[in-house]
């Protein structure tokens, strides 16, 4: 697990809990339902040598599985090489403790980086699980170099679409080609809990990760609880359609954040994240779409939350691809830069957001960092923001352009410029006294 080292400050602020039964009861989604019926792969043919191609053995199992009417699918101790597999509906694949399920190598893997299936996939299944305390391990070093290339694809290792009723507990998951966990397609019910994430961060020295994200979920009545996270991308992400989704109790290292984006169309609303801390993490919370891809993101809520040095721990904007160099550079926008970011025609697919919340919330930044960032498009000004007992300790201002609404209760944003010294353009602010 994580190591955590948390200011003293930042654990009282843990210690308010936010969370109790009755929110967490309603907020879970069901689960699958699975039939009591046990197979093994190793009944199959598989074997744990860490060498035999277990890919048709543990397909064959699934198969027999599924024409029995689903049951528990058990990998068992030891190290059991694969090519791609594909699930079925009512299926639980329990990888047991000690048993490690490992993608074939790149130089093996069928397709190479030419036209490689996903590890683990599944489209429009229902009852489906993945669990034990077991290891799935994506050996995926060789394979980030071509991140880079445009030419060249990458397997996730878990690919479930338009699936109800998933459910993901207690695995570790490691070292994926891409993509750790990638579930969309308008699936529902998705719980991911207990889970273990690593793979290097992206600017890891010897062998960083590219585009390793932990957990990318999109689609409605999303719960993600008790994970520890530490990647090369996002820690988790969602995107366009995505509605209800709750974070809780999590702990997150490297990677870039809890985001939402950047693709939004068809809207993000309900999407809460609660009692989880952030240590070395590049962004605390980060939401962030474009003109060419945008839609309304509403009715979102972050509390009680600690983050120490992270670069941003709030991070909003409507310019993820913006052009020009002086409009890149997140740290260093001022208020007389985005006061020059031109405006344009409101579409359907213009970023459009409003009614956020952020309480209770303790962060430190990187050194040179600034506090955080909102920043809406000028035809387009992101609105009713609340910020209530927020304490940020940065280098530099928050930054607040092209927004309305704002309020800040109870804050206390420390920077050398002073405390609640904002940057500001195009920005109606309303700081309430303490």
């Amino acid at each position: 697990m994580l190591s955590r080292v948390l200011t003293s400050l930042c654990a009282m602020t843990l210690g308010l809990s936010s969370l109790d039964a009755t929110e967490q009861e309603l907020r879970a989604p069901p689960l699958p339902v699975i039939p009591q019926r046990t197979f093994t792969i190793a009944d199959y043919g598989a074997k744990g040598d860490n060498a035999t191609d277990n890919a048709k053995a543990i397909q064959s199992a699934i198969d027999a599985c599924a024409k029995a009417g689903g049951g528990m699918l058990v990998v068992p101790k030891g190290e059991f090489l694969s090519g791609p597999i594909q699930l079925a509906s009512r299926i639980n694949l329990c990888v047991e403790k000690g048993a490690t399920l490992r993608m074939l190598p790149l130089d093996r893997y069928p397709g190479g980086t030419k036209e490689p299936a996903d590890f683990i996939s599944g489209k429009e299944l229902k009852d489906v699980e993945i669990s034990g305390e077991g290891t799935i391990d994506g050996q995926g070093a060789p394979w980030w170099p071509f991140a880079k290339k445009k030419d060249a694809s990458r397997p996730r290792m878990i690919r479930l679409s338009g699936c109800e009723r998933i459910l993901i507990e207690k695995i570790t998951l490691r070292d994926s080609p891409m993509f750790h966990i990638a579930i969309g397609g308008k699936s529902s019910d998705v719980t991911v809990s207990g889970v273990t994430i690593r793979a290097p961060r992206s600017d890891d020295p010897v062998t960083p990760s590219h585009n390793t994200d932990a957990c990318d979920v999109s689609g409605s009545r999303i719960l993600i609880k008790d994970c520890d996270v530490s990647v090369g991308d996002d820690n988790f992400t969602c995107g366009s359609n995505t509605s209800n989704v709750f974070i809780t109790r999590c702990t997150y290292g490297s990677g870039h954040g809890l985001s939402i984006g950047s693709y939004t169309k068809g809207g993000v609303t309900n999407f809460t994240v609660t009692d989880c801390t952030f240590n070395g993490t590049e962004c605390g919370i980060r939401v962030k779409s474009d003109r060419d891809r945008g839609g309304v993101v509403s009715n979102l809520s972050f509390r009680n939350l600690c983050m120490k040095d992270v670069r941003y721990p709030i991070l909003i904007y409507g310019t993820y691809n913006a052009e020009g160099r002086d409009f890149r550079d997140l740290t260093k926008i001022t208020p007389e830069i985005a006061a020059r970011y031109p405006a344009a025609p409101v579409t359907p697919l213009t970023p459009i957001y409003r009614d956020i919340t952020f309480s209770d919330i303790t962060a430190t930044t990187e050194r040179g960092r600034r506090a955080g960032l909102m920043w809406g498009l000028p035809e387009a000004p992101m609105s009713n923001v609340l910020l209530r007992n927020v304490n940020i300790t940065a280098d530099r201002p928050f930054g607040i352009f092209n927004a309305k609404g704002v309020r800040l209760e109870n804050c206390k944003i420390a920077t050398p410029e002073g405390v609640n010294k904002l940057a500001t353009t195009n920005a109606q602010v309303e700081i309430a006294p303490k």
